[in-house]
């Protein structure tokens, strides 16, 4: 991601910017430092030469206050040009400028209106450092709400996107780019995470918003026992590992997998130009099998998007429940229950036909659950088994990279 920026500033040197409160290098987008500096127009000091990016020209905006940032973004879209947006999801940008993006919806919804009203580029908004990665600040960071505030307004201007990896991310934020009259918000984690998808494949998967990923199930031409969906990048990271538990103890499961890059995909078509039809929305999830859904955010977000859908009484979503601490990754999952051992003990239990024949499994479960979580707290850090986890029941394509330094 960040040499896809580093270019994309270098072949738009007078059009395009990049807007941030002083976190584009701890957000890992300094290689944009190559192509435009970080403009500053004051006093210059020895020490500002020891990895201090300044210029008095530059392609990099950045100042400590979220406010002028957005507004910078806003005044800058609005002239022809395009930007984006860069901040810490759960502290710095979340509901300190939901209001200013709110009136810029508005705006939008209105000058749609106008037939003279020329086009303007998206307002692109990347959210990193997210929620489930606050191992040093703890609770005051983990607020995931943003994308509460954004679904309440319009389906015509409004767009949210939660890329599952690094591939995905490149094609959301292209399309993204390439938009104009829409408020787009981007969710992506900055650490290190598995790549599941090729390029192409990522852009078809992209292109969809939602769909199966057949790599990842074993339902293929069957009716599937379970749908295991997520939405997020942490989120389907264990909602694999969950699946991958579950065939280690089931392996005749019919397991069907989902993921949704494209939040907007869980409403009603009648509501939302990107929604389902129940049709498309019964061909991923069925309408009469359990579905363990894992999302990044507040559960009940899609659950309230998701309440006119056929069969919505077997949804079950887990997210964020405000359930936090300096924790580790896995020790404030099972916090809120979104760990894979959490969904592969939900699934045990909305299986019927497992009956008493789950409960060795669900107690072993439980058990490797309590022990990775006494290690996490003994020794600050997970166990290798959990933070090394791939995919090995067929061929994942196993490289593992950073999502923003891509």
């Amino acid at each position: 991601m960040a040499t896809y920026l580093r270019d994309v500033i270098a072949l738009n040197p007078n059009s395009f910017r990049l807007f941030g409160p002083d976190e584009t290098e701890s957000n890992k987008l300094g290689a944009v430092y190559e192509a435009g500096k970080k403009v500053w127009m004051g006093e210059y000091f020895e020490e500002d030469a020891n990895g201090g990016n300044l210029a008095p020209e530059g392609r990099v905006m950045e100042m400590l206050s979220e406010h002028t940032c957005e507004g910078w973004l806003e005044g800058y879209i609005l002239t022809g040009r395009h930007g984006l947006l860069n901040s810490y999801e759960p502290f710095s940008l979340v509901h300190v400028i939901d209001s200013m993006v709110n009136q810029h919806c508005k705006w939008i919804e209105k000058a749609l209106e106008v037939e003279w009203r020329n086009k303007i580029a998206s307002l692109n908004i990347l959210l990193t450092a997210v929620v489930w990665r606050q191992d040093h600040n703890g609770f005051t960071h983990q607020d995931p709400g943003f994308l509460d505030v954004v679904a309440n307004k319009s389906p015509e201007v409004v767009r949210i996107y939660l890329p599952p990896d690094g591939n995905c991310l490149l094609s959301t934020m292209d399309h993204c780019f390439a938009s104009s009259n829409y408020v787009n918000v981007i969710v992506a984690d900055k650490q290190e995470h598995l790549q599941y998808l090729s390029m192409d494949k990522a852009v078809e998967h992209c292109t969809k918003g939602i769909g199966i990923w057949p790599q990842f199930s074993t339902d293929q031409g069957e009716e599937p026992d379970l749908v295991m969906a997520s939405c997020g990048d942490i989120s389907t990271h264990e909602s694999l590992a969950a699946i991958d538990l579950l065939l280690q103890h089931f392996p005749e499961l019919k397991i069907r997998c989902v993921n949704c890059v494209d939040l907007f995909k869980l409403i009603s078509h009648e509501d939302h130009p990107h929604g389902l039809t129940n049709a498309e929305w019964v061909a991923l999830f069925t309408d009469d099998k359990p579905v363990i859904f894992n999302f990044h955010s507040y559960p009940w977000l899609v659950h309230r998007l998701a309440y006119k859908r056929p069969g919505n009484m077997n949804l079950h979503v887990r997210g964020y429940k405000e359930k936090g601490n300096i924790d580790t990754p896995l020790e404030l999952a099972i916090r809120n229950q979104t760990d894979r051992f959490s969904l592969a003990m939900d699934a045990i239990d909305r299986m019927p036909q497992l009956h008493n024949r789950g409960a060795a499994a669900r107690e072993a479960l439980r058990n490797q659950q309590i022990a990775a979580r006494i290690e996490a707290f003994e020794t600050g850090m997970d166990p290798p088994f959990l933070k090394d986890w791939t995919w090995s029941h067929n061929g994942l394509w196993k490289q593992t990279v950073s999502k923003l330094t891509i």
